[in-house]
């Protein structure tokens, strides 16, 4: 089964890592073992950082679903190490555009939920970009669990 990962990039102080790794693991379990990953800052990075470590005990295919090949240009640097590091640990890397184009973010957003089964979704307001993910995969007929 293959799972998006969709999330605000702003985590929210009661955000848990222990949390989100306890449900990567369930979704892990019932079956999931490709996971389709934007390569924001927050929640997206964040779920990578753990199915990296969890892909060292568990057959797990990481996709990079990257909308231009720069987009971590303007990430602060730390962030930006902590993309290339993660970006590395993906068996595979889907990139859309070689610079940033209107309406990118939304193409990669759509390409990874026409690709999976199943989205993962941290949101917490009817705003942005996980927000219109969650919808489109609503329309599409795709099982959402929320964090």
């Amino acid at each position: 089964m293959k799972c998006a990962l969709t999330g605000h990039r702003v985590l929210e102080k009661n955000f848990s890592l222990t949390a989100l790794e306890e449900k990567l693991t369930e979704i892990i379990e019932s079956g999931a073992g490709t996971f389709y990953c934007g390569m924001a800052l927050g929640f997206d990075l964040a779920c990578l950082g753990i199915l990296a470590s969890l892909k060292r005990e568990r057959p797990l295919r990481l996709v990079a679903c990257v909308p231009c090949a720069d987009q971590s240009a303007r990430y602060p640097y730390e962030m930006r190490r902590l993309y290339e590091e993660l970006l590395e640990e993906c068996d595979e890397k889907i990139v859309l555009h070689e610079h940033y184009e209107e309406g990118c973010m939304f193409e990669r957003n759509r390409r990874m939920v026409d690709e999976c089964d199943l989205v993962f979704a941290y949101l917490y307001a009817k705003r942005g970009g996980t927000y219109y993910t969650v919808r489109y995969a609503e329309k599409k007929g795709k099982r959402i669990i929320f964090y």
